[in-house]
């Protein structure tokens, strides 16, 4: 229990052991996902700490990605973080599926435009050319995960009519490629780094301005290993983490 024994006066901070207190019960099961979090007062009441030291043990929890503070509800408990092994590139909905999760989507756009300088490099065509634009919110069992930036190689789809928003609502990109196509991508590069959520970001992610992202860009190449799709993709870092293999020579 979270509550089970007194703090001691040893040389870990109070913070720190309501924290530890908190995070074996949210291991053990005691808490749930989407289970809430004793609150600051109730923390201040059971341990006779401050207010600032019942913040600083809940603050350390959502920095670990444990909890997501809301305004009004309380310290909201999460699922574990969806983990994403690097030496292998698959689709959001097949990574969601291997893990027992829903994949769904919220197209935000869908038109050619002009391709982006950094897009057209990455894929071989002239800059300003028209492509296939797709921007979307990638969901977890509802929850949002990441926002999605994808250009689509010109010559892939043709004179081929545009797909409308409601038909990505549901359905992978790859998958879409593949079987409207014959596009299968097969491998690919990405490039990984630290940023923060600006406005837009914090807007369709449903996290504060500021919060810590994991963005991804990635090269798709095709059987034949030409370039299908550049896509820049931002991940809630509190709901996404990257592995890798190491091998030491």
């Amino acid at each position: 229990m979270w509550n089970d024994t007194e703090l001691t006066s040893g040389p870990l901070p109070l913070w720190w052991q309501i924290a530890d207190r908190l995070r074996r019960s949210i291991e053990h099961g005691e808490f749930k996902a989407g289970d809430v979090l004793p609150s600051e007062a109730l923390l201040n009441e059971t341990f006779g700490v401050s207010r600032t030291t019942a913040r600083a043990a809940l603050d350390r929890l959502e920095q670990e990605g444990l909890i997501l503070r809301k305004a009004g509800r309380g310290s909201v408990v999460l699922d574990p973080k969806v983990e994403q092994p690097l030496s292998r590139l698959s689709s959001f909905a097949e990574d969601m599926r291997q893990r027992g999760l829903s994949a769904s989507y919220q197209t935000l756009g869908i038109s050619l435009a002009p391709i982006s300088g950094e897009a057209a490099k990455e894929i071989g065509v002239e800059a300003g050319r028209p492509a296939l634009h797709i921007e979307r919110v990638l969901k977890a069992d509802g929850l949002p995960m990441a926002l999605s930036d994808a250009w689509i190689h010109p010559g892939v789809i043709g004179d081929a009519p545009l797909p409308s928003p409601s038909e990505f609502d549901n359905r992978s990109l790859y998958d879409w490629l593949e079987t409207s196509f014959g596009a299968r991508i097969v491998g690919g590069s990405e490039t990984i780094e630290a940023a923060i959520a600006d406005r837009r970001m914090a807007r369709h992610l449903e996290i504060p301005v500021g919060s810590a992202m994991l963005v991804a860009r990635r090269r798709s190449l095709g059987r034949d290993k030409t370039p299908i799709e550049y896509v820049v993709v931002s991940y809630r870092a509190d709901r996404y983490r990257f592995t890798v293999d190491l091998v030491r020579s």
